[in-house]
């Protein structure tokens, strides 16, 4: 029994301190999962939840203090019924974690070592056996060194778990177990190997077999039965597939994931908040001075949020921020930075600064080269795209179309290399190959027959700020002229040779042209229809809002002159 005891004491002290060392070492993640078990659907007491910081500090501070305490021998019976209450209390958790399934990690080893709830509660049961052992063979506890000294060594512990406590509460977390610690690549964390093993899952099929239902469960195969089918009854899983160290990333806009366009970016910042209401507002004006200053450097700055665009709205005016606010799931931003707000900064998708607020004097900002600021064998690329895009145009627009099959090759050519090259790394922007090669991607697709395939993706370039939005407004109203609809920003015209003596020079119908106008303001053209109407046809052009019963009754004459020669 003495060595028995002596064993289960050095089990269970290391085992406490340690437990409550990686916890005490990320107190707000803690926290975060406080609030999980306090929430409705689990132990449904929201009312301690603006508590849960509080309460994960005391409970992460008195596992190291117990767990020291049970090592010198002090305070014995008391370091002993406060270890089989603690115990206990864990295991009753644990078990209605496992039991109901609501709670899938139950935070015990912070985000160093994640355990199922059967995990947790199998650990949890063990601990109880080793402390009820240390309950029976007390007196084998022999107290170290003087009292004096064990109080001194005890008073130590707590306030060095005071201080350290203070320290990542200001700051991060000294040691980061997360998968966006600095170095992670998160485009890289996201990939699921070849050889990953998939789900398992077990399928209940009911059949109707000689007048009677039964059900038949396989492991997906389809029954080989004599029978009428009539359904699935149930699908479980019976064994998890892989899942990568990040799986819930995105970064939502308007419903639109943007994550692999905005990663793939040679250099950007992240401003995160999980929560604005929940936020530290006077942080956002010291982080804008900084987001000012990195992109006058040349670098990407985009907003985190979970909150409404509302909040949004409101946020950017109170402190002048002048950067895109993307959506991303609460959990997710709360796991990327123990900080609200907190700042990112990244390198191709790779994380190399994270940064509290209170540390924002430490953000490694410089003036970007070119070579850094953009990726240059894709703008050379690009480049030369353009170059081949316009190859015969300005000839044939003199009137000289014996090129024209010529064009027509490389058009089809260069279609099929920007579908390529956006369907791995998304629109190349301005973040990625500067202002003017931004635009290439749109005149390749302009100038094809695909227009419908690429527009979400030209509209989700636009919105974000990588593209112009007039361009995306000319490629909209280019595809509703195709297909006979008003244009919304009146960018499209078109010349009618019927047959007649008179040409019909037209800017094709506009909806709801009494606010054309305000619409192409707003989208960045600086000139009225009847201008730009000048602009496309020369000076005698005289602007007329045609019906668009008019409009499709015209191409439909020209259509049928067009057949008849």
């Amino acid at each position: 029994m003495k060595y028995l005891v002596q064993v289960a004491r050095v089990l269970v002290g290391l085992l406490f301190i340690v437990s409550g060392f990686i916890k005490l070492n990320d107190p707000v993640g803690f926290s975060f999962k406080l609030e999980e078990y306090f929430s409705p659907p689990v132990l449904d007491l929201p009312f301690l939840e603006p508590y849960a910081l509080a309460i994960a500090l005391f409970v992460v501070v008195l596992e190291v203090i117990l767990g020291v305490t049970l090592l010198l021998g002090y305070q014995r019976k008391l370091t002993l019924w406060t270890l089989l209450a603690t115990i206990v209390f864990f295991t009753f958790l644990t078990l209605y974690s496992a039991v109901t399934g609501k709670v899938t990690d139950c935070g015990c080893f912070g985000d160093a070592l994640k355990l199922t709830p059967w995990q947790s509660f199998y650990k949890d049961v063990a601990l109880l056996v080793l402390i009820l052992i240390l309950m029976w063979g007390q007196k084998h506890i022999n107290p170290l060194g003087s009292r004096l000294l064990r109080a001194g060594v005890t008073s130590a512990a707590l306030l060095a778990c005071i201080l350290f406590a203070n320290y990542v509460l200001n700051h991060l977390p000294w040691i980061d177990f997360r998968p966006y610690h600095i170095g992670a690549s998160i485009p890289e964390g996201m990939k699921v190997p070849d050889d990953a093993p998939p789900p398992v899952y077990e399928y209940d099929w009911k059949f109707r077999i000689d007048g009677a239902e039964k059900i038949i469960t396989t492991n997906g195969a389809y029954p080989q039965v004599d029978g009428e089918f009539i359904e699935v009854a149930d699908t479980r899983e019976i064994q998890a597939g892989y899942e990568p160290p990040i799986h819930d990333f995105t970064v939502e806009r308007e419903g639109v994931d943007f994550a692999r366009e905005i990663l793939s970016r040679p250099q950007l910042l992240m401003v995160i908040s999980y929560d604005l209401d929940k936020s530290y507002g006077p942080a956002f004006s010291e982080l804008a001075k900084y987001t000012d200053s990195a992109s006058a450097l040349g670098y990407s700055v985009i907003g985190m949020s979970a909150s409404s665009q509302e909040a949004v709205n409101e946020l950017k005016a109170t402190h002048g921020l002048d950067f895109p606010f993307y959506f991303t799931d609460q959990t997710t931003l709360k796991t990327i930075v123990r900080s609200n707000p907190g700042l990112l900064r990244l390198e191709e998708g790779v994380i190399r600064q994270k940064l509290h607020y209170n540390d924002l004097e430490e953000l490694e900002l410089h003036a970007l080269t070119e070579a850094e600021r953009y990726n240059l064998p894709l703008k050379k690329s690009l480049d030369s795209i353009l170059e081949l895009d316009q190859k015969y145009r300005a000839v044939m627009n003199t009137g000289d179309f014996s090129n024209w099959g010529l064009q027509m090759a490389i058009d089809s050519s260069n279609i099929a290399w920007i579908d390529s090259l956006m369907d791995v790394s998304g629109y190349p922007g301005k973040s990625q190959v500067g202002e003017e090669t931004s635009r290439v991607a749109w005149y390749v697709i302009q100038h094809s027959n695909r227009i419908d395939d690429f527009l979400p993706r030209i509209e989700g370039a636009a919105r974000t700020g990588e593209l112009p939005f007039r361009l995306y407004a000319m490629m909209l109203d280019r595809q509703l002229m195709g297909q006979g609809e008003p244009q919304i920003y009146g960018t499209q015209g078109i010349s009618f040779f019927t047959g007649t003596p008179r040409e019909v020079d037209m800017i094709w119908p506009v909806s709801e042209p009494e606010t054309v106008g305000e619409r192409r303001r707003e989208a960045g053209f600086d000139q009225p229809l009847e201008a730009y109407g000048k602009e496309l046809f020369g000076p005698d052009f005289e602007y007329r809002a045609y019906s668009i019963e008019e409009a499709r009754e015209m191409r439909a004459e020209q259509m049928n002159q067009q057949q008849n020669l």
